[in-house]
């Protein structure tokens, strides 16, 4: 783990990985299948969702896999997600263990240790893909609402994850005919945007072809993820 955030940390900075992180890299990753392409990765995405529509999901022999996965990790994807019980990555896009590196806050939003997790996924892990996933009825983008249209207020941290949502409340407030619906939306916007524009170690990636960064939104009666443009 320690060869891992020096790696992180020598990105970050400009600098090259470390000699033994390189190494790492280069040896036969524990899952063989979960080195993709940008676009491979969401559209592998994509179809665990349906298959989790349909209610056919897979099998997933655990037991197999954990003599692999003890050595190390190579997700397919990252998800930045809501902390919503009834919002879980893994079983909405038909994922085993280890396909998934997923960071979860009430909001879905970025905040600093959201974007340093990320990063160690895109420096260290290599992921190609980040999705950002909102989801129908957010109890946190609720709060932001009605702190943005009745001024409300809430106990302890809870009021401070509302103000961070808030911006993207106030940038949809004017004309959406469902607040809820709209600000949802605009806050998976608004983060997608701000992984790139707080961090280079995204942003390089980005540009460099190796990695996309994508935004949905899960709907909760169906369990169907759809991908904002």
């Amino acid at each position: 783990m320690r060869s891992s955030l020096a790696a992180a940390v020598a990105v970050a900075a400009g600098g090259a990985l470390p000699a033994g992180a390189a190494l790492a890299r280069a040896a036969a990753p524990p899952k063989p299948d979960n080195v993709l392409s940008p676009d491979a990765a969401l559209a592998r995405l994509t179809e665990g969702n349906a298959r989790y529509v349909a209610g056919v999901a897979r099998r997933y022999d655990f037991a197999d896999e954990r003599p692999a996965l003890a050595g190390g990790q190579n997700p397919y994807a990252a998800v930045l997600g809501c902390a919503d019980s009834r919002v879980v990555p893994e079983y909405a896009f038909d994922c085993a263990r280890g396909d998934l590196f997923v960071t979860r806050v009430a909001g879905n939003f970025v905040d600093s240790d959201m974007l340093g997790s990320l990063e160690y996924a895109v420096a260290v892990l290599g992921v190609p893909l980040i999705l950002v996933m909102g989801h129908e009825k957010c109890g946190a983008v609720s709060a932001a609402v009605k702190t943005v249209t009745e001024s409300a207020q809430y106990p302890g941290q809870i009021q401070s994850l509302a103000m961070a949502i808030a911006p993207s409340v106030e940038k949809v407030r004017g004309g959406a005919a469902d607040l809820l619906k709209a600000a949802t939306e605009q806050n998976v916007r608004d983060s997608v945007a701000a992984l790139a524009a707080r961090s280079a170690i995204v942003r390089d990636a980005v540009q460099a072809g190796k990695l996309r960064i994508a935004g949905g939104v899960y709907r909760l009666e169906t369990g169907r993820v759809e991908f904002l443009a």
